[in-house]
């Protein structure tokens, strides 16, 4: 974890610095970057000391975190990054069906936002060249962050941040599957190219569409659904 925490302290402007949600911004942010990988145990005295924080103001953000799914806490064993079983997952995606398409369809729109999302996907596109399934995985948050700032509300952009960090976590589940990121790259790239003709309502369709078959294909993955569609034993 020491590595995960360097510079963790100046990663979030410091408004509310100091407070339970301040700290729990800066880890919702290191685990959605994937720096804090599923399993990994939040020590309180190294955080107490990196963020110079008090214990009880980090129990604080361990709260938050906790009623977000982020974090677990085991009783006599301390606090642990989640790693998401398959209800997370349907949740995860419940919230985003609701809040992409909209973003999309009723978002503001201006030239550089969609120069913005097109560079996002050149950097995705030189990713999977190299085979680089971390940057696609980074490229592919990123874009569906941004997607989600088109709404211009920073409430719904703070739901976002908290769909990522879980989001994160799934993707850890999918680290040796390069071909489960590779394919949403293009899928991405049509998507911004609808957006940049104009074709916003083509756009949010086949976006619901999409985020259908990812919750589909991280469900037979994680061995909740099997192939033929049909559930099986929950994974947790």
């Amino acid at each position: 974890m020491n590595a995960a925490l360097e510079g963790i302290s100046d990663e979030v402007p410091a408004t509310h610095a100091h407070t339970g949600s301040w700290v729990a911004a800066v880890l919702r942010s290191r685990i959605s970057a994937g720096q804090l990988a599923p399993g990994t145990k939040l020590s309180e005295q190294k955080l107490s000391e990196v963020l110079g924080v008090s214990r009880n103001t980090l129990r604080e953000a361990f709260t938050v975190l906790a009623g977000e799914s982020v974090v677990l806490r085991i009783p006599n064993r301390g606090v642990f990054v989640s790693s998401p079983q398959a209800e997370d997952v349907r949740e995860i995606y419940r919230v985003r069906r609701l809040i992409e398409p909209a973003a999309v369809l009723w978002g503001e729109y201006r030239a550089e936002t969609l120069d913005a999302l097109g560079a996002i996907i050149d950097r995705a596109r030189a990713a999977l060249r190299v085979g680089a399934v971390t940057d696609m995985a980074d490229a592919n948050q990123d874009l569906h962050k941004a997607l989600v700032a088109l709404s211009g509300s920073a409430s719904v952009a703070g739901l976002m941040d908290k769909v990522l960090a879980q989001m994160r976590l799934v993707f850890h589940a999918m680290e040796t599957t390069a071909d489960f990121h590779s394919h949403y790259v293009e899928l991405n790239a049509a998507l911004v190219a609808q957006l940049q003709a104009g074709r916003r309502e083509e756009a949010a369709a086949e976006l619901r569409r999409y985020l259908d078959a990812a919750e589909r294909e991280l469900l037979v993955h994680i061995g909740a659904l099997s192939r033929d569609g049909s559930s099986v034993t929950d994974a947790s």
